[in-house]
């Protein structure tokens, strides 16, 4: 009887087997690399000005003409009618220039006004839907039509972590949709995990036994958990053998490893009990129980102890109506803990190679919706980003006199993750994974740097 592997091996003088041997030798490296630790530290392409992340997402649309892209026409037409669909909505809100550089910031940012010459804020964003659910994909994986993995799992997948008892890539208060920290085709292990609720006063509890209560097993010592991981993991190397290839077991393995190994660590991390109160005046706790400013110190600790992408997430940024309300409420429960982390990485030394982003998914109109709100707007927005090699005490492009539509030293979605990219060290273009027969990327075929806010 001949077999498949007999006839590869006559025929065409044997190349049929080599190619044969070929993969199969290809299955076993990755078996052997299964084995490893795929979160070890990598080279980056070139040398990286940020080493770490921290994404402030707020959920939503943050009206850019209330907070940072100041428009004293848009005030002056006030009541005028707007292209024909409603009337322009002067902003309720002062502005007033703040540092060496003279930024216009809202009165709604007081604090974050105090760092005015560490923020670089780019106010001709743009993207390409003005739709809650496909905008957010598209701020967190570069595209809205099909799964992708998030910034933070190819931050991850590019450079690694500096601390394998820790996962490389956390989110706190996770956004709404898994997608939006997943890791798609990516293996499992890049994926985000997930820490806390978006609920007021609920994240991580002062008690550092309850911070991540899922982690430790009271029927089990630590040796006894050993075994029993050690015989989990025996069975899924079998799989993987029989496989030859299977990302998810592969991501299964090594996340069952890192589960064990944070157990040791990753509350003591969370737990902000000890921080002395200079710091927790810093951020506002003393204020009284500030979910967000616990969040933004949790994540000041977690970039200390070596996490790679930290994200943190903030929502209902969605002000169709009581706009003025709203906005005054939203930021003033971010404003204060967003300056202190900013402060607590300065005085740190750690602002430098932090690369600090604030964002929503897009902008809002300069018409009035329901007199007191503004409706979705993607043709211009405004976001910040500060540290991480960026230019501090710079305003990159402009809108159009009323905030409608970038006009000036245009950015995309795609240019926007290109540079977060290159701030790290990594090539967009040559981050890429090998899936279903074609090479992928964050940016797809799309995205250049903005050279121009680069220090």
């Amino acid at each position: 009887m001949t077999t498949r592997r007999s006839f590869l091996q006559s025929t065409g003088s044997g190349f049929g087997y080599l190619a044969f041997s070929a993969l199969s030798a290809l299955a076993a490296q990755r078996v052997g690399a299964a084995a490893t630790n795929p979160l070890a530290p990598k080279a980056s392409h070139f040398p990286a000005k940020a080493k770490r992340v921290i994404f402030l997402a707020m959920q939503g649309a943050p009206s850019h003409v209330d907070t940072f892209d100041y428009k004293p026409q848009l005030t002056k037409d006030h009541g005028k009618d707007a292209r024909g669909i409603a009337k322009l909505l002067g902003s309720p809100f002062e502005f007033s220039q703040h540092g060496e550089s003279g930024i216009p910031i809202s009165e709604l940012f007081p604090h974050v006004a105090g760092h005015a010459d560490d923020l670089c804020l780019i106010n001709s964003m743009h993207t390409d839907l003005p739709n809650h659910p496909q905008a957010t994909t598209q701020m967190h994986t570069g595209n809205f039509q099909f799964v992708r993995p998030s910034l933070g799992a190819w931050t991850l997948y590019g450079l690694g972590t500096e601390n394998d008892s820790l996962p490389g890539f956390i989110t706190l208060a996770p956004p709404n949709g898994a997608q939006n920290y997943g890791s798609a085709f990516l293996p499992a292990i890049y994926q985000g995990t997930p820490i806390g609720r978006q609920a007021r006063n609920r994240f991580v509890s002062q008690d550092k036994q309850a911070a991540v209560s899922n982690l430790s097993n009271p029927r089990l010592d630590r040796d006894l958990q050993r075994v029993q991981l050690d015989y989990v993991k025996s069975l899924n190397m079998e799989k993987l053998k029989h496989d030859k290839h299977n990302p998810e077991v592969e991501g299964i393995i090594e996340s069952y490893e890192l589960a064990f190994r944070m157990q040791d660590e990753l509350p003591d991390v969370l737990d902000i009990a000890e921080e002395p109160k200079s710091i927790r005046k810093l951020y506002g706790l003393d204020q009284g129980n500030n979910y967000f400013a616990r969040q933004c110190l949790s994540a000041r600790r977690l970039a200390e102890a070596g996490v790679r992408f930290i994200q943190i997430n903030h929502g209902n940024w969605d002000h169709h109506r009581n706009l003025v309300n709203g906005l005054r409420q939203n930021c003033g429960e971010i404003d204060k803990p967003i300056a202190g982390l900013l402060a607590d990485l300065k005085q740190r030394d750690m602002l430098k190679d932090t690369l600090v982003i604030w964002a929503g998914e897009f902008g809002r109109t300069p018409h009035g919706q329901s007199t007191n709100g503004r409706d979705h707007n993607n043709k211009g927005y405004s976001l910040w980003m500060a540290g991480g090699g960026v230019k501090g005490g710079l305003r990159y492009g402009s809108t159009d006199e009323h905030g409608y539509q970038a006009v000036e030293n245009k950015v995309h979605i795609h240019d926007w993750h290109a540079t977060i990219l290159h701030l790290l060290g990594l090539n967009h273009e040559q981050l890429t994974y090998r899936y279903a027969g074609r090479d992928f990327r964050l940016t797809d075929v799309h995205g250049n740097v903005v050279k121009g806010i680069v220090a």
